[in-house]
């Protein structure tokens, strides 16, 4: 197995637009900008991280939880796929989701920032896939 850049440019490409970075902005601001400058620098920190460690979580031990879990990978495929289908359709009825709101002291980059708006189950899916899909075990 070499270096095959195109199937990780692939996979990034995926992510950003499952994740969202950009969108999650108003979010942010919507929770965070009542806290001091700190609070929010620290916030702006966390919630990529939490969502970099659930990510390389699952996309490290994702094979053995679907295994246990007894689920295929074809079967995550459709999942994913009816996932983003409805949240697709959810948004072009104008019923996206309301916006969560923070009480003071709550830590808001790890949930709902961190996981699961960055760190949704769709990108969980996605990472899952890739990874079967680069060890060759799903098929195309």
């Amino acid at each position: 197995m070499g270096f095959d850049v195109t199937e990780y440019t692939t996979v990034l490409i995926t992510l950003i637009v499952i994740m969202d970075p950009p969108g999650q902005i108003p979010i942010f601001l919507s929770l965070v900008g009542h806290q001091s400058p700190a609070d929010r620098h620290r916030a702006a920190w966390q919630a990529p991280a939490v969502s970099l460690l659930v990510i390389s979580t699952f996309a490290l031990g994702g094979k053995f939880i679907l295994g246990y879990l007894h689920i295929g990978v074809p079967a995550l495929q459709g999942a994913g796929g009816l996932l983003l289908l409805l949240v697709a359709l959810q948004l072009l009825n104008g019923g996206g989701a309301s916006r969560p709101t923070a009480s003071d002291g709550v830590n808001v980059a790890l949930v709902p920032l961190g996981t699961p708006l960055l760190a949704g189950p769709g990108a969980i899916a996605a990472v899952i896939v890739a990874v079967s899909q680069a060890s060759g075990e799903a098929a195309s």
